[in-house]
């Protein structure tokens, strides 16, 4: 099995107003971005090619929108795997450049 390209734990993952999962998975992997739940229940997933990541025009940094399917998600990703002593990006940024480069548009 091929190793994760991206990988953020603790996402609260949201359709319109309602929450889907408060502590769920995002997972970029094998050409595909999969939504799951804490169980690892898949909630949609779908070709990177095919997914639209980008920022909501408000909020804070560390939410991101992504388009699957036909249908929005809105993702607030923590940040919770920098290394001890440096900040790093904000999540919801490493999540879109995550996803334009597996999706090969962008280094």
């Amino acid at each position: 099995m091929a190793e994760p390209e991206f990988t953020a734990m603790d996402v609260r993952i949201g359709k319109g107003l309602r929450s889907l999962s408060r502590a769920g998975q995002v997972r970029i992997r094998g050409g595909r971005l999969e939504l799951l739940t804490s169980y690892g229940s898949e909630i949609d997933s779908a070709p990177v090619q095919a997914v639209r990541a980008s920022r909501p025009w408000f909020g804070s940094e560390d939410r991101a929108l992504a388009d699957l399917n036909g249908t929005r998600y809105l993702l607030t990703l923590g940040e919770r795997d920098p290394a001890p002593g440096e900040p790093g990006p904000p999540a919801a940024r490493r999540f879109i450049e995550a996803v334009r480069r597996a999706a090969g548009h962008g280094d």
